[in-house]
């Protein structure tokens, strides 16, 4: 497949989870997770099919300057992400703190374990709440400059013989269905209507030879992780401005794929900044 004028030429991968959580940050005792995974969780997974892993006492899994390895090529990569979910559930779990102080704090002592007349496991308790969604569908836009760099990825996800982990996305055990993964024509239109999705859309849209107003957007504004880098065994994200949006849109400019109805927001990650 070709461009064609005013289009570009992207991958799109579709999945499926029967489950899964996307953590909303600094949300502790009561889990919130977004609707759809935010960039940091997606370039997770495609750092896991393509095989690439941090590296003990280094801050990046490669520190480089003008390196072509996968790496850098990913650092490169435009994402957009939108996706929805049929129910969302609670589920309750316990948290369990191994301090010396916790387990005091429950136990009375270092050496005791009975509370009620019952053995119990050591430390203190904390009990939690998660936020879950059930039937979820994501779905993942990538444009790339290199196409070579967009085979790796389609062919890495169709035989996955580099990955680093059981394919997730989210949590580790939300594990994912690929429904499809293949090329398609992203055609610039203008959008108007509701588009039965959640959608993450960046305040600096990457598009070729269109207009872009952010301020047409509605939703939720936030500040979305992207990549990270391992500072004092901490990870140090970079951040993406951009709205959570319901699907509802007014005379917008966009990328459009025709075939799943679906706007496409591409987000440029060589853009964003420490914040």
């Amino acid at each position: 497949m070709k461009e064609i004028k005013n289009s570009i030429y992207a991958l799109k991968i579709k999945i499926y989870q029967p489950q899964a959580h996307f953590r909303v940050p600094f949300s502790y005792r009561r889990r919130h997770t977004y609707p759809i995974p935010p960039y940091s969780t997606v370039l997770g997974l495609i750092s896991n099919v393509l095989g690439i892993k941090n590296i003990p006492g280094q801050e990046e899994p490669c520190v480089s300057n003008n390196c072509r390895c996968l790496y850098h090529k990913l650092k490169q990569i435009k994402i957009g992400v939108c996706g929805n979910f049929e129910t969302k559930v609670e589920e309750y779990f316990w948290l369990r703190n191994l301090k010396a102080e916790s387990h005091i704090g429950r136990f009375g002592s270092v050496t005791n374990r009975n509370v009620g007349g019952h053995i119990e496991h050591i430390g203190g308790q904390m009990p939690c709440v998660t936020d879950v969604l059930n039937n979820v569908r994501i779905f993942i836009y990538l444009y790339h400059y290199d196409k070579d760099f967009l085979e790796i990825v389609k062919s890495s996800f169709e035989n996955p013989i580099n990955k680093t982990s059981v394919m997730h996305l989210g949590r580790a055990e939300d594990w994912i269905l690929i429904e499809e993964i293949r090329y398609i024509d992203l055609i610039i239109h203008k959008i108007n209507g509701n588009y039965k999705n959640f959608f993450w859309v960046p305040e600096k849209v990457f598009i070729i030879n269109g207009n872009f107003d952010f301020k047409k957007v509605n939703g939720l504004a936030y500040n979305v992780t992207s990549f990270y880098k391992i500072q004092n065994g901490v990870r140090n994200f970079r951040y993406v401005k951009a709205k959570l949006n319901n699907g509802d849109f007014g005379d917008v400019v966009a990328y459009f794929d025709t075939e799943d109805n679906i706007p496409v927001f591409f987000t440029d990650l060589e853009e964003d900044k420490d914040e």
